[in-house]
């Protein structure tokens, strides 16, 4: 986000007027999803840039969000960074976020998203490097890891500049392995999380045909990111329970 990308494989998992951000139990710590032919960019590689500012989802390097819950039934706790590394993929700048997902006190999985902005404020998914962990911490699985513009992977939007209800994205592309999509369901929706509460939050709901019938729900607050994350399942819940804005 920041948060929580992660998709179903494991979420995410992301400035703003002070009345759209949350309102804090305490003092803050502070389209279309279309593909574009063949090349792995839909826009000039100079318009991107690993500065992300997007409101909705603000990636400054620093900033640290840490969410708890549940997944396939073990508690859950997942650290998600905003790293000063940058890199380029396809051409474009980049920004790396780290995120870390503990089960029941362990790290289960650990992963690398890289996400850019382009001119008009649209924040782009351009790839991740993820590894599931076993009980000694030795990699059991790298799937659903991809990176645009190799084997015909390409970058998805993860958040328009200009949210509409109503449109849908597709979030990656990656032919059999990462093919998320996305709606914006909502925007000004109330939401509460240990972190705060908020009025004004944005809801989309997520999909991918690789997993027919999964679906997930996601709550983003302006000037904050990713608040909430639920699966219709029931089998993954996350919230927001603190932040801090480098």
């Amino acid at each position: 986000m920041a948060v929580s990308s992660r998709s179903r494989r494991a979420t995410s998992v992301k400035v703003a007027p002070a009345a759209a951000v949350l309102l804090l139990l305490g003092a803050a710590a502070c389209g279309s999803g279309a593909a574009h032919g063949g090349s792995a960019l839909p826009r000039p590689a100079g318009d991107y840039s690993a500065k992300v500012d997007n409101p909705w989802f603000p990636l400054r390097p620093g900033s640290k969000w840490v969410y708890t819950g549940t997944k396939d039934g073990q508690p859950s706790r997942e650290l998600v960074t905003v790293t000063h590394r940058t890199r380029t993929i396809a051409g474009a700048q980049c920004i790396a976020v780290r995120d870390n997902l503990y089960l029941s006190g362990r790290l289960g999985e650990r992963t690398t998203d890289w996400y850019s902005q382009d001119g008009d404020g649209t924040v782009w998914y351009f790839g991740e490097a993820t590894a599931e962990l076993d009980k000694k911490g030795r990699v059991t699985s790298r799937e659903g890891s991809w990176l645009a513009g190799r084997n015909g992977a390409q970058p998805g939007i993860f958040m328009p500049a200009e949210p509409k209800v109503g449109a849908t994205f597709r979030q990656e592309f990656y032919k059999g392995h990462a093919e998320d999509h996305f709606r914006i369901q909502a925007i000004g929706v109330p939401v509460r999380v240990p972190y705060g509460r908020s009025a004004n939050a944005l809801k989309t709901r997520e999909w991918t045909p690789l997993e027919p019938g999964a679906i997930d729900f996601k709550w983003y607050v302006r000037g904050v990111g990713t608040v909430k994350e639920l699966a219709k399942d029931g089998s993954e819940r996350a919230v927001l329970v603190s932040f801090r804005r480098a």
